[in-house]
């Protein structure tokens, strides 16, 4: 009992002060009249967030998901969005995944009046998987391995221009070895330079880190093991040293794990805590010292940076994201987006 007493006083600590007499706190669905798989997701506050998935779809929510928007590229049905990174409501990029040309980037200035393509991929053996932002103006890219290393584009003015980064810069890849592209959340970044990129698909799951804004690379192995189904599906650094991932293997989405790793020194050794939750999750948000874990089989949180966890209802999600003031947001297939309540 005063063990829970504890992680119940921490929790209303960390999760801004909600008391602990108010339970956990829990997903409202907020119905988006779509039925597409949103797997790309940014939370930029509690009124506005954009989501992306399949078909080319593309929604803006600017009154806390009482009312969605359409804005998706026009031309883009046959593309799946993965990953998205919205700025404020006017500003975002997104990310469309596949082989060869199907492998793009779209960036709009005007809520998703107007979009503009700055990105597309020529290589036939280049698949991009992911991105994320250090700040509105500097972003990364990430592909799977071509001719064994991994592939990052990077860009300094917000997503209009992108250079790939020299290949010498980053650690041979695993036999097998790619990312992820299941919660827009195989890369991630903490601060100005550090940069982390999550890889399954080897025999081991692994975080490869950049100290200096994508520059250099070096590549630390995990506890999560590794298969062609299994590995680090999502990486999240609260600040530059304190870090989670997350994954699994998502044809045996039940297997007990453990799936989750934490590190407290920038990704240069990981560490499982003593509880994790039980089966294949996805996505990861920091919101303040808590930790939010989503998965097709549910939700989970943790109040004290990923050492316990208690489980959240309303069923499972592909990804997860906070943005300011601490509005968490998740979404996942047939069209669900829900929002964080207390």
């Amino acid at each position: 009992m005063r063990v829970v007493l504890v992680l119940l006083a921490v929790l209303s600590v960390s999760l801004g002060g909600v008391a602990a007499a108010s339970g956990l706190p829990s997903w409202r669905l907020l119905p988006t009249g779509v039925t597409a798989q949103f797997r790309g997701l940014s939370a930029v506050d509690d009124r506005v967030a954009w989501v992306s998935g399949t078909e080319g779809t593309v929604l803006r929510t600017v009154d806390g998901g009482r009312h969605w928007s359409s804005v998706g590229p026009p031309g883009t049905g046959a593309l799946q969005f993965r990953d998205i990174e919205a700025f404020d409501a006017d500003h975002a990029v997104v990310l469309s995944i596949g082989a060869g040309t199907d492998s793009r980037i779209y960036r709009t200035d005007d809520g998703g009046q107007h979009w503009r393509q700055t990105f597309g991929n020529t290589d036939p053996a280049a698949f991009y998987d992911c991105l994320a932002f250090f700040d509105p103006w500097r972003g990364l890219a990430m592909s799977d391995p071509v001719d064994g290393r991994f592939r990052v584009q990077s860009t300094v003015d917000g997503g209009r221009h992108w250079r790939q980064l020299p290949d010498a810069a980053f650690p041979p890849a695993l036999p097998g070895e790619a990312g992820f592209a299941a919660s827009g959340q195989c890369v991630t970044t903490a601060g100005p330079f550090d940069a982390w990129l999550a890889t399954g698909g080897g025999s081991r799951g692994r975080v490869l880190h950049s100290a200096d804004g994508g520059l250099h690379w070096r590549a630390a192995e995990t506890p999560l093991p590794g298969s062609a189904s299994a590995g680090v599906f999502a990486v999240a650094f609260r600040t530059p040293w304190q870090g989670i991932v997350i994954g699994g293997d998502y044809a045996h989405p039940d297997a007990a794990g453990p799936a989750v790793a934490l590190s407290r020194n920038g990704g240069r050794t990981w560490r499982t805590p003593s509880e994790y939750p039980a089966g294949y999750r996805s996505g990861l948000a920091w919101r303040g010292g808590s930790v939010l874990a989503v998965g097709p089989g549910g939700s989970d949180l943790s109040p004290d940076g990923g050492r316990h966890w208690s489980r959240l209802g309303v069923g499972g999600f592909d990804t997860v994201d906070c943005g300011r003031m601490g509005a968490c947001w998740a979404s996942g297939s047939s069209g669900r987006v829900a929002r964080l309540t207390f």
